[in-house]
Parts: structure tokens; C-alpha cells; sequence
């Protein structure tokens, strides 16, 4: 079965996915720059899940042994830890979870150079790498529960199809539905809704909204 390294791991998002992955049968990574600290997490969600799916490493070993990398980091340690795995990566799916986000006004859109995280992922690491942006618009706070049942759609963006359907297929693991969201450059619009979900979170006082596509 398909090994999944998710670089940042220890963080609520990167972890949540990582437990639920493992609870269906995946091999696990949990990748950080420290990799003492990638064990110790490991070895806490293998407590919380019951199973030893999960193992911890550094990131570029992670990176190494995994057949798809997720990039579950604050958008500030976004290109330093890319360069840190240009190599290990390649021919290889990599899933950007990352957002442009700008404290402290983590509620309006910012747009960065590149014009989104996704599309400066596949800048950097060229196109040995087949980047997908996914499960930005996906609550942290949710995705930390792994028994938690998260009521949202995944928007997928991706120039390859068959990298796509990869994570659409790790998506519908986890419970939640993954939407075929067109190319890379829609990564753009993905990223964009999560600043405007914290405002939503905000002025409803709610801490985990989401986004459900009608009609399909």
C-alpha cells in the first residue's frame, strides 16, 4: 500500500490526516525538520488511534521513503522546507495543504508573489514533481479529531490527472469528498476561500467551516 510522508505532521492539520490515513490501513511518515520530535508525535498518535502505522522521521528521510509527500507547514517555513526536499521528491506526487496567510490579518486574502502556494511549490521543485493543491479549506480544528466526522468538500487542483485522482482517492479515505477543481492556477482561488472561512468562523463564532459543492 502506498506510503504517505506528511512533512509538518506534528501540527493538528498534518497530524489529523496523518491518523486518519493510518486508521485505513496506510503507512504512515510524520515528518519534521526535528526529528526526535517526529517520534515522540508519532508515538502519541499511534496511542491515540491504537496501531503503529505511524512512524516518525526527518523530513528529507520522510520524504525519502514516501510514494506521496504531503506538505502540511505555516506558509513562513513554506520554501525552506521545499528546498530542503527538492531532491527526495521528485517523480512524486506532492500534496500542498499550504496558505498565503499574512498575521495578523489571517482574515484577508493575500495573495504572494508566486500568486499561491501551490504554484511556487511547483516552481521550486520543477516538473519532476507532480504538486496538487488540497485540504486548505479543511478546519485544523476538525481535522485533529480523527473520529471526527468532517461535513466538507476537498477541492483538488493538479495539471496531471492521474496525480489528481490519486488524492482524490486519499481524500474519500478520510471521509470527506474530493472535488475535481481544475489546474494548478485554480490553487489561486482554493487558497483564497480559507482567509474569507476564518472571517466566516469569526462572525458566526464558529470554529470549523467548511465548503460543500451542490449539483454533483
Amino acid at each position: 500500500m502506498t506510503t504517505i510522508a506528511v512533512l509538518g505532521g506534528t501540527g493538528k492539520e498534518g497530524s489529523g490526516l496523518a491518523m486518519r490515513w493510518a486508521m485505513k490501513g496506510y503507512s504512515v511518515i510524520v515528518g519534521s525538520r526535528d526529528a526526535e520530535r517526529a517520534r515522540t508525535r508519532a508515538a502519541e498518535m499511534n496511542a491515540e488511534i491504537g496501531g503503529g502505522q505511524i512512524v516518525g522521521m526527518g523530513n528529507d528521510e520522510a520524504a525519502t521513503k514516501a510514494d506521496v509527500v504531503v506538505l502540511s507547514v505555516p506558509y513562513t517555513a513554506h520554501k525552506a522546507t521545499l528546498e530542503s526536499v527538492r531532491d527526495q521528491v521528485q517523480g512524486k506526487v506532492l500534496i500542498d495543504l499550504t496558505v498565503p496567510l499574512q498575521p495578523p490579518k489571517v482574515r484577508t486574502v493575500h495573495l504572494p508573489e508566486g500568486k499561491s502556494a501551490a504554484l511556487e511549490a511547483q516552481a521550486l521543485l520543477g516538473e519532476g514533481v507532480k504538486v496538487v493543491a488540497a485540504f486548505q479549506n479543511v478546519s485544523a480544528e476538525h481535522l485533529g479529531d480523527p473520529n471526527h466526522v468532517v461535513d466538507c468538500d476537498v477541492l483538488v487542483c493538479g495539471n496531471d490527472a492521474e496525480a489528481k485522482a490519486v488524492v482524490i482517492n486519499l481524500v474519500s479515505v478520510t471521509g470527506m469528498r474530493g472535488v475535481d477543481a481544475g489546474s494548478l492556477a485554480n490553487a489561486v482561488a482554493v487558497e483564497s476561500l480559507t482567509p474569507v472561512l476564518l472571517y466566516i468562523n469569526k462572525a458566526y463564532s464558529v470554529k470549523g467551516a467548511g465548503i460543500r459543492i451542490t449539483g454533483i
